[in-house]
């Protein structure tokens, strides 16, 4: 592995400046994005599922260390898109990695390197920013997969470093850092030290309740759950929570309702333990399902979903 490190020490010397800038980290749709920043900052930030183009909004994390501030920016997966939804999502993605100081493209360790790969890395060479290679999933294979893998992937493009990491046992997830950091600018601190996330609390919540959603329905319903918090009141201990959860078609609305509202329970059940960590309160959650029909593909319904 190439690449500098710093130490995380309190003392800040001339040969240390502080150093502050935006990363993110791009790859094909699943190749371990959301979990690894949610690992880096130590808390569920990014909403993490095992469905393709999981991730809808750009979510910074912001990660304090004594010599540096590391903010995340988590972008949706690029992907050929099918929809108006797929052409505004890759130009989100686009947009944003224009803006960052450092970008790490996730390859799995456990999958061959794709034309999706390629042409990531294709896109990725006209940047300024300093692009490492990250080879993510590292529990899943052994020390011979890895090496091939590792070596298959700095074939792949002229990286700054590539470096293996394992977001679900923590392996060299702190080394990565260390080398991101690295190569952020020097620079005056960025946010507040207490700052987790610029995201407004209320799209934090609807992506929890889409992720739950989303766990509830795995494969029966293709992707096409939105969700937009309505109202969120807070009345003595308890924050009360108003969201509607939306498909595209009468017959998905049965499916996430579920028999007799079953499945609907469940999503609520499973959104209010997250949601209530998030905000460090009780929540009373109350989810309507509705139907906007083929909403990924109708602008005025784009923008009332938040899109």
């Amino acid at each position: 592995m190439t690449g500098p490190t710093r130490g995380s020490g309190a003392d800040r010397t001339e040969e240390q400046p502080y150093r502050a800038g935006f990363a993110c980290f791009v790859g094909r749709p699943n190749a371990g994005k959301s979990t690894l920043t949610n690992a880096i900052i130590g808390q569920k930030i990014a909403i993490t599922s095992n469905k393709p183009q999981t991730t809808r909004h750009v979510i910074r994390a912001v990660l304090h260390r004594p010599n540096s501030q590391l903010v995340l920016v988590d972008t949706p997966g690029l992907h050929r898109p099918r929809t108006l939804l797929g052409e505004r999502l890759n130009d989100l993605v686009r947009q944003t990695w224009s803006e960052v100081d450092v970008i790490g493209l996730c390859v799995p360790a456990d999958e061959p390197i794709g034309r999706g790969d390629r042409f990531i890395t294709g896109e990725l060479a006209e940047l300024k920013a300093k692009v490492l290679a990250v080879v993510t999933k590292t529990d899943l294979v052994d020390k011979k997969r890895l090496a091939e893998q590792l070596l298959a992937v700095s074939e792949l493009g002229d990286f700054a470093a590539v470096v293996p990491v394992s977001a679900v046992s923590g392996h060299q997830v702190d080394t990565l850092v260390d080398v991101m950091t690295g190569y952020l600018p020097p620079s005056p601190q960025l946010y507040p030290d207490d700052m987790l996330t610029d995201d407004p609390e209320q799209v934090m919540v609807a992506e929890l309740i889409r992720e739950a959603a989303l766990e509830g329905v795995r494969d029966e319903l293709p992707h096409s759950i939105a969700v937009v918090v309505e109202e969120m009141i807070p009345e003595g201990k308890i924050i009360k929570i108003y969201a509607d959860v939306y498909v595209e078609r009468p017959s998905q609305k049965a499916i996430v309702i579920g028999h007799r509202g079953s499945r609907l329970k469940d999503v609520g059940t499973r959104a209010r333990v997250q949601i209530e960590e998030l905000l460090g309160s009780r929540v009373y959650l109350d989810l309507h399902v509705r139907v906007a029909k083929d909403w990924q593909r109708d602008p005025k319904q784009l923008r009332k979903l938040g899109f």
